[in-house]
């Protein structure tokens, strides 16, 4: 990874779990992996990452996290019941003390008036609850899905200092 702040967020992020001896999955959508791919960009992630899902698919989401198919169908893809049911999925599956998921419209298409390209929604989910936020970011595609990284980090930092 050669993102200087990404790289930077994932090893502050690795230190804080390591000192909590945290685990962290990611369940990742319109990122496709890219949140979990700057966690493991540090060496010795394997003490605080096993697992991360890309559920790009809304059936993969239901498969392998357990999101009701329900809420998909009523909700979208794309909305915070998603996310914060694909954080606490891929939590519960994992066996991680926290994680995050990141469901979005990272374009060119696929956007529409309800739902534009570059709305992001992101949950993260630990023992004490779940959170979920919703993001606007602006530019083309990589610069979207380098946002919701950025993001996503930023609120697993945020989650794992408050323990």
């Amino acid at each position: 990874m050669n993102d200087p702040l990404l790289r930077s967020l994932a090893a502050e992020l690795g230190t804080l779990l390591a000192g909590r001896r945290w685990r962290v999955a990611t369940c990742e959508s319109c990122t496709g992996g890219l949140v979990a791919a700057a966690i493991t960009s540090i060496p010795g992630s394997s003490r605080w990452f096993d697992e991360g899902y890309v559920t790009y698919g809304n059936a993969a989401k239901t498969r392998l996290v357990g999101v009701p198919a329900g809420v998909i169908e009523h909700e979208g893809a794309v909305s915070e019941a998603t996310a914060r049911a694909m954080a606490e999925g891929a939590r519960r599956a994992s066996g991680a003390d926290v994680s995050v998921a990141v469901t979005g419209v990272a374009g060119p298409g696929g956007g529409t008036a309800a739902k534009p390209v570059g709305l992001v929604w992101i949950a993260w989910a630990t023992a004490a609850g779940t959170r979920a936020e919703v993001a606007r970011f602006d530019g083309d595609r990589d610069a979207v899905r380098r946002a919701a990284v950025v993001a996503a980090l930023e609120g697993l930092i945020e989650r794992v200092r408050a323990g």
